[in-house]
């Protein structure tokens, strides 16, 4: 029995904050010690942050990580055995690359070989894939160290890296690294929160320890380091097939170390009476580092398995990834909390429901006073009678309501129940005269009248327009972050009034569709998360209809009359943009999904969905940053390229028109 107590650490950093980084690593690091951690594995690139994009390419970034790294990082691992992930500069090539400190002394560097290049990911643009199976010398800060694919043996125990990209390819680096002996992998992540994610994270590593008959490490970044992702932690360990420890997910605390006592003997067991896998006795294997550092002994009993994995509510991640996105975004950008335009409608709710759960949530982890803390520089000192989450609340989120002639009670009533319930600062203003006037001035321009049958989306636009101007203005006054309150299905539509309702620095829903959202907003008032409850106010947005409230009351405007039902929408924004059919495709599996309803009315569906994407890509290329919750997002900045000019489907919208004639005939 050959017992070592390892662990895998998350940080949240921020991009090129080389102090702050460095001391969330340090933190991290003597956490580790205190729990007599003897081999710690740090995330990807968490010397400098995983999101500096274009910055990677600046020769004087690689040289600082390097310094950094060497300088103040490699003295913290005296008596312990830490990798950690930098970019290196190597022969006119930039590499994302793990560095091993073994006792104090860096000793070499694993660079990464299967890059991430897909949805959120541009690796390739920033950094080389290292050449599987060679090895090379750099000098790093001065020190002459090997890089490449090395194997590290220290006191008999092999270690090996399969860096984040490298455990989710079909080839993985782990079944190299097994049949060069290796006893413990080493996975130093940048794992992007999206739903369901975490169980395909669970599966291999549980795999990769069973596979390869080896202990299993992953760390992982926490929190939104650079704007738009969310990282959501999740540290595991895995060893000979069973899952020893599992890491806080979406936690607020700048770091979190995740350990486990695992039997390395028992992972060469596992091997040694596995039939079909095959050993390499006569490999010359030169790449391998050794060092003379003995592990110390532990008391400690070996870990035992966990129970099975058992998935988070979808409603649940969706609260806390939110809320940890505003929190993280608010304090990196020293804002001074949030300004929302509060319609008495659902999405406007929900972001300013999120923006309680930010300070709530963290409140309930971390204490009202560290989070106080946090935003002291908007909140001055403690108050004499302390700190409380409805404090925190009343001063960092100030919503408002903007009436038209066009509003009704219900909206302004439900507008004021929910920044009631909520605990915000309410204010409410009319914009009727600013509406008025410019009607007036573009009449004239015209020389007519402006009318509902003539100027039906001028009128209703310049409603939405209007509100801007106030509501920036009340948050520049306050140093706060005015959020837009656009969600996913009206982004794959462009239903939405480009610097009306898109108004704003930030927009935290714009990566979830309507669906979800109203469904989530009634779980909200029914039940809400087990840390903060329910929140009964929002009953009175969850009887309404959606609607934009820009025609008369008397035209009965609703969104879904506008656009189609938002089940429908989102249905088909599935098809056509994440699994990329043509409208006649779409059309087919539409009518099998909805049987009742005629062709021509699906026929329509797909009709307006596909001109509608096509005429408002401008939109989508405009929107203020929204955060990435799943592998679907409209963001043309991170995810979903689309031309802005195109023929806009017009020959396959043809074939649909001639097919879903035919099905009608045929009826």
């Amino acid at each position: 029995m050959r017992r070592i107590h390892v662990g895998a650490a998350s940080v949240n950093q921020v991009p090129l904050d080389w102090d702050g980084n460095t001391a969330r690593i340090a933190r991290a690091i003597e956490d580790a010690r205190a729990r007599g951690v003897r081999l710690l594995c740090l995330p990807e690139l968490c010397v400098t942050g995983y999101g500096c994009e274009d910055a990677f390419h600046a020769p004087e970034v690689c040289e600082t990580a390097a310094r950094v790294a060497m300088r103040e990082i490699g003295p913290l691992t005296t008596g312990m055995v830490v990798a950690i992930g930098l970019p290196v500069l190597h022969r006119c090539g930039v590499y994302n690359a793990a560095l091993l400190f073994i006792d104090g002394e860096a000793v070499g560097l694993s660079a990464k070989g299967d890059l991430a290049g897909d949805g959120v990911h541009y690796e390739p643009r920033w950094f080389k894939p290292w050449p599987r199976g060679s090895t090379g010398r750099l000098t790093l800060d001065g020190t002459t160290l090997p890089i490449g694919d090395l194997v590290f043996e220290v006191d008999g125990v092999r270690l090996g890296f399969e860096i984040c990209e490298e455990a989710w390819v079909a080839h993985r680096v782990g079944a190299v690294l097994a049949h060069r002996a290796v006893d413990i992998v080493l996975n130093p992540s940048a794992s992007h929160f999206a739903f369901d994610k975490d169980g395909v994270r669970e599966r291999f590593v549980l795999e990769g320890s069973r596979a390869f008959g080896v202990t299993y490490l992953m760390s992982n970044l926490i929190g939104n380091e650079a704007g738009r992702l969310v990282y959501d932690g999740g540290n595991r360990i895995a060893s000979g097939g069973a899952m020893v420890a599992r890491g806080p997910r979406l936690h607020f605390a700048s770091t979190s170390v995740t350990d486990a006592v695992v039997d390395v003997d028992m992972g060469r067991s596992l091997r040694a009476r596995t039939a079909s896998f095959l050993a390499d006795p006569a490999q010359d294997d030169i790449a391998t580092v050794r060092s003379t550092y003995r592990w110390p002994k532990t008391d400690l009993p070996i870990s035992a398995a966990l129970p099975a994995f058992v998935p988070e509510d979808k409603r649940v991640e969706f609260t806390r990834a939110i809320a940890l996105c505003l929190y993280d975004y608010t304090r990196k950008s020293w804002c001074r909390g949030w300004v929302v335009s509060l319609s008495g409608g659902a999405d406007s709710a929900a972001v300013a429901t999120l923006c309680t759960h930010a300070l709530g949530l963290a409140a309930d982890e971390l204490g009202v006073e560290t989070v106080w803390s946090t935003f002291e520089y908007a909140l001055g000192a403690t108050p004499d009678t302390g700190a409380t989450v409805d404090v925190l609340v009343n001063r960092m989120l100030t919503t408002v309501y903007q009436g038209t002639v066009n509003s009704s009670d219900t909206t302004r009533k439900a507008a004021e129940d929910v920044a009631l319930g909520l605990g915000c600062r309410h204010v409410e203003w009319e914009v009727d005269p600013l509406v008025e006037a410019c009607t007036e001035r573009v009449s004239a321009a015209l020389g007519r009248p402006l009318t509902w049958k003539t100027d039906d989306i001028a009128l209703q636009n310049i409603q939405a327009r209007v509100r801007s101007p106030g509501v920036w203005m009340l948050a520049n006054a306050e140093n706060k972050l005015l959020l837009a309150t656009s969600n996913r299905s009206e982004a794959a539509v462009g239903y939405a009034t480009m610097d009306g309702d898109t108004s704003g620095g930030l927009s935290p829903i714009a990566g979830i569709d309507k669906a979800f959202l109203r469904a989530w907003l009634r779980w909200m008032e029914a039940e809400g998360t087990v840390e903060l409850g329910a929140v009964s106010a929002l009953g009175c947005v969850n009887v309404q209809q959606p609607t934009a409230e820009l025609r008369p009351q008397e035209m009965g405007q609703t969104d879904e009359d506008d656009l189609m039902p938002y089940p429908v929408l989102d249905a088909i924004e599935r098809l056509a943009i994440r699994d990329k059919y043509t409208p006649v495709s779409v059309y087919t599996q539409m009518r099998s999904a909805y049987p009742d309803a005629a062709p021509s009315t699906v026929g329509r569906w797909v009709s307006r969905f596909f001109q509608l994407w096509c005429r408002n890509q401008w939109k989508r290329e405009r929107y203020a940053p929204g955060f990435h919750v799943d592998d679907k997002n409209l963001d043309p900045r991170t995810w979903c390229r689309f031309p802005i000019l195109s023929s806009g489907f017009q020959r396959e919208l043809s074939e649909l028109d001639r097919l879903v004639a035919a099905d009608e005939s045929g009826r």
